[in-house]
């Protein structure tokens, strides 16, 4: 039997602990023997969480013979990171054991050394900071989950229930995973990652920023915005305007421009009925084919899947007859 360790710190997300601990536990061979054992394990019989404090029925110890751990998210990321606990995983990851984490539970990992040097992920409000602490990570801020092999790393949330899937399905295959993605009332493989959800903040607003100038290109999206159009409207030279612009937001106008129509893509295609040729014409997009490429590359998904995935279908016929235009 496979042997499963989730390691619980003080502040650990209870969804994340959760999660790990749920989908394993649920698995089953073809002759309905359990797949794996999970035991919950800590640096201290107590934990504290959100909102409760947890009871760890395990010490480090299960960390010594477990050839899957997972480490879940932690809600504070500047408690530190005990170094009995940072030994143990170091230990592990020598002698070879799989190791993942969830969202945050991917500082963790990093404060032990093990994703140096390798692609990672974590929640994307947390993507910056991991990035800042760790340069030596490549940390992808667009994805639901990363696989090295030995090391994986999930975005934060149900991105977790991804993760675990994929573990299941690379140790069983598409059929036992798929029967746990049923149980788990969850896709076996999500399209897309987490950029579709990423919430993207506007500067402050003062006399010597460029948030007034952010409005007025939200009120105008529809319109053909050059750079000199946009140079006018701020009173400023294009090489004035292109240097604070990239001060202030860290991109470049056309680029933050590109970003804004496609929030605005997706706030209609959630609520309008618009097709996806008038929703390319609305939002600025002089070709519908040039929209779907840029909404694919931005969001991860295409706009008819996208919006299949965040409409519900409380319009009947109507909202069906607007999906099948937009094919």
């Amino acid at each position: 039997m496979h042997r499963v360790a989730v390691l619980a710190l003080h502040s650990v997300v209870p969804f994340d602990l959760g999660v790990p601990c749920d989908v394993f536990a649920r698995v089953r061979l073809p002759d309905g023997a359990a797949a794996y054992s999970v035991a919950v394990c800590g640096g201290t019989k107590r934990v504290e969480s959100v909102g409760f404090e947890l009871r760890v029925p395990h010490d480090l110890s299960a960390l010594e013979d477990a050839e899957t751990i997972v480490v879940p998210g932690l809600a504070d990321l500047d408690r530190p990171i005990p170094r009995k606990t940072v030994s143990a995983l170091r230990a592990a990851a020598e002698r070879g054991a799989r190791i993942a984490s969830i969202c945050t539970g991917a500082f963790v990992l990093a404060t032990a050394g093990l994703l140096s040097g390798f692609r990672a992920t974590t929640h994307w409000r947390a993507t910056d900071e991991l990035a800042e602490r760790f340069p030596a990570i490549d940390v992808d801020p667009s994805v639901l989950f990363v696989d090295n092999g030995q090391f994986l790393t999930s975005a934060g949330a149900a991105a977790g229930i991804d993760l675990c899937l994929h573990m299941v399905r690379r140790d069983h295959g598409a059929a036992v995973a798929s029967e746990i993605a049923r149980l788990t009332v969850a896709p076996l493989e999500r399209d897309g990652g987490q950029a579709q959800f990423i919430a993207r903040p506007m500067p402050a607003s003062d006399d010597d920023s460029v948030a007034n100038l952010l409005d007025w290109i939200e009120s105008n999206l529809g319109k053909r915005l050059s750079i000199e159009a946009i140079a006018r409207q701020s009173g400023m030279s294009t090489r004035s305007l292109s240097r604070k612009f990239r001060e202030q937001t860290g991109a470049t106008p056309a680029s933050w421009i590109r970003q804004a129509r496609i929030r605005r893509a997706q706030e209609l295609l959630e609520t309008s009925r618009l097709n996806v040729d008038g929703i390319a014409s609305a939002v600025g997009f002089r070709s519908t084919p040039t929209f779907r490429a840029q909404f694919q590359r931005i969001v991860g998904k295409n706009p008819t899947d996208y919006r299949r995935m965040f409409r519900s279908d409380e319009d009947g016929d109507g909202e069906r007859a607007a999906s099948s235009s937009m094919a």
